[in-house]
């Protein structure tokens, strides 16, 4: 079953990224003391959010000084999203998304929200396509999990491999604070 995107989670996804205090605070409550503060930091240094429109193209655009992604959104109860299902349309977007980031220096997120999932973090992420090889988004990119492919080379998103949103937001605050220096 291909995950649907929908656009109660999009906008959810959208709240917490531009750091909408009660959002993000209401997230944090789940998390560790640790990752709560980290989590918590995207209320002073939020992105700002786009929402995409089309039938292949992006659901949000995540803006910041360093660095800029679009983010495709998919919601699931199942713990794997396989995007050969829905006609191929899934697998037609994600090349599409593919192709179009790789023109611009860009790459693309999947952002992966867990229906039904107690007990743990909901929101995962994923890279889709090939990750810039310097600055921010290119030290960024290189710890986020890629969308899977499978032996027969559709993709894939299994719920285990993903990259908690709380990490990732760890993460881009503490790469954007530092001089990351051009193809590392």
């Amino acid at each position: 079953m291909v995950g649907r995107s929908f656009s109660g989670y999009e906008r959810e996804l959208r709240t917490l990224l531009e750091g909408d205090p009660a959002a993000v605070r209401s997230y944090a409550r789940a998390l560790s003391p640790d990752d709560r503060s980290d989590f918590e930091r995207v209320i002073e240094e939020p992105f700002l959010v786009v929402r995409g429109a089309g039938s292949l193209g992006f659901d949000l655009v995540a803006l910041r000084r360093e660095l800029s992604f679009p983010i495709e959104v998919k919601a699931s109860s199942e713990s794997t999203i396989r995007f050969t299902s829905a006609s191929g349309r899934a697998a037609a977007q994600l090349e599409s998304h593919r192709r179009a980031v790789a023109r611009v220096g860009l790459t693309a997120l999947y952002a992966y929200r867990r229906l039904g999932l107690r007990g743990e973090e909901p929101w995962k992420v994923y890279v889709a396509g090939t990750s810039p090889t310097g600055g921010v988004l290119g030290a960024v990119c290189r710890r986020v999990p890629p969308v899977n492919t499978t032996r027969e080379g559709n993709g894939v998103l299994r719920w285990e491999e993903g990259l908690p949103l709380s990490r990732f937001l760890a993460q881009v605050h503490f790469l954007a604070r530092r001089p990351v220096a051009v193809g590392v």
